[in-house]
């Protein structure tokens, strides 16, 4: 009996040792896969994540391009108009230099004959000062003992107030150039001689952006809902202490901003445009914009590109994302020698063997990571089957080069300015305040992309007369 007693001991001893083991290597998985996700965090860089560059600060390494060289030399290329100070044929004023006396005999040059002019431009800003102009109501009482007063001129109707070109130079250096109102204050100032307060700043800021809702929003919105192509793009921007997104939605001549607490559907219908839309919408997957059936969809192949760049440093055995980025640099290139040469289609063999490259690449990533349960491998798995799945979307710019481009650089860089807003103010104080600065930027950014000079812009928007864009 005791050495029946003891084995049933050791055993009940052996049974709990190994459930003990067992809940460790249960933890010991947990904290693997924890440990190589924070891994993946800590290697997280602009080239395989969309983290931002400014992200790494100063230490960060040179930047390395996929593209390979392209055998031009740096800087500006021949043909390229330069911005160089050069002499007007028209100068403003012309203040002659005469010579007095001869520098060999002495002799007086009055009479002398000319043989050169020599000419040099100096170009400089005139002493600024703010000119003060008053109006006076003149009342006169008629014969009939009746009292009539003189009428103000359009947008004059306080005792005293700033000017359109005033208002327009302090909204310019607020949201188009980024400064702070106490900044813009001084500035103002120190150039015009006016004191402002930041209040005034402010107070200046809204009342042009609300000039903006009327026809010249409607108008934006129904230019980018006709065009072809429009790029779509969101991210994230502090508003009163809470996290809200900017959405927009640009063209080559359209931009539009607009803030909202949401990221999602609810967000995007908000903007107007992609309800209405039919066209192609270049975007960066994100699963919000699917819900919209009208629409074409052509994907972002530059975040792709570092989706891939990750995916082999994260598995260095993953040789299919390698593959994949070799046969989208070679589409790529393949797209722009088309668009260079005006013409609509890549050659077909060409074509062909980068879409097969591609989908194999993809197909072989579905392969080697099915069934993986660790954080990585579900997160290359979702990659690959994303690829492959959405391959026409990825490779829509290789099909259609003339309309369709390789990636949605155009809507980063308009949320890019909204970054280095937050940069400056750390946070909006109201979602009211956000979405002036976002409207007064799609102003901007718009009449930029016609040819129209901001300030011009600004001035015109200040005196009630907001540009309008065509619509076509």
């Amino acid at each position: 009996m005791p050495e029946t007693s003891s084995i049933v001991e050791l055993l009940e001893r052996l049974v709990a040792l190994e459930k003990a083991v067992a809940a460790r290597d249960v933890r010991i998985g947990v904290l693997e896969a924890e440990n190589a996700e924070l891994r993946r965090r800590l290697g997280q860089t602009p080239r395989n994540s969309n983290m931002p560059p400014s992200a790494q600060g100063l230490d960060k390494p040179a930047p390395r391009s996929l593209r390979g060289r392209s055998g031009r030399r740096a800087g500006g290329q021949g043909g390229h108009e330069g911005r160089t100070l050069r002499q007007v044929d028209v100068p403003d004023e012309i203040v002659r230099h005469e010579p007095v006396v001869c520098g060999g005999c002495g002799d007086g040059l009055a009479d002398g004959t000319v043989v050169a002019v020599t000419r040099r431009q100096v170009f400089e800003i005139p002493q600024v000062k703010a000119r003060v102009v008053e109006h006076r109501l003149v009342a006169r009482r008629c014969g009939c003992a009746a009292v009539t007063c003189g009428s103000a001129p359009p947008g004059v109707d306080a005792p005293v107030q700033y000017g359109p070109r005033l208002t327009a130079v302090v909204v310019y250096l607020l949201v188009a150039q980024f400064g702070a109102q106490k900044r813009v204050a001084q500035a103002v100032a120190d150039l015009f001689g006016v004191p402002i307060s930041q209040g005034s700043v402010a107070a200046m800021t809204a009342r042009t952006a609300r000039r903006l809702d009327g026809d010249f929003l409607a108008a934006l919105r129904t230019a980018l809902a006709r065009a072809k192509v429009v790029h779509f793009d969101e991210t994230g921007f502090r508003v009163a202490g809470r996290l809200h997104w900017v959405h927009s939605a640009s063209t080559g001549k359209y931009s539009l901003l607009h803030v909202h607490p949401k990221r999602g559907r609810e967000a995007m219908d908000a903007g107007g445009v992609l309800p209405v839309f039919t066209g192609i919408a270049v975007h960066d997957a994100w699963a919000p914009y699917d819900c919209y059936p009208n629409v074409t969809h052509a994907l972002c192949c530059a975040h792709l590109l570092r989706e891939l760049v990750a995916a082999g440093e994260l598995d260095p055995a993953a040789t299919w994302a390698e593959q994949g980025i070799r046969a989208l640099l070679a589409l790529k290139t393949a797209a722009e020698t088309t668009i260079a040469a005006g013409q609509d289609h890549l050659p077909a063999d060409v074509l062909a063997a980068g879409v097969a490259s591609f989908r194999h690449a993809a197909l072989i990533g579905v392969k080697d990571h099915a069934g993986q349960r660790t954080p990585i491998g579900k997160k290359l798995h979702a990659l690959a089957r994303r690829m492959h799945d959405r391959i026409d979307d990825y490779l829509r710019f290789a099909h259609d080069p003339q309309r369709c481009p390789f990636d949605n650089n155009a809507a980063e860089r308009e949320v890019r300015m909204v970054k280095v807003r937050q940069k400056i103010s750390g946070t909006m104080r109201t979602l009211t305040g956000a979405q002036h600065f976002s409207h007064l930027r799609s102003y901007l950014a718009t009449a930029s992309e016609h040819g129209i000079n901001q300030l011009d812009a600004l001035i015109q928007l200040a005196s009630g007369r907001p540009w309008i864009p065509a619509v076509n």
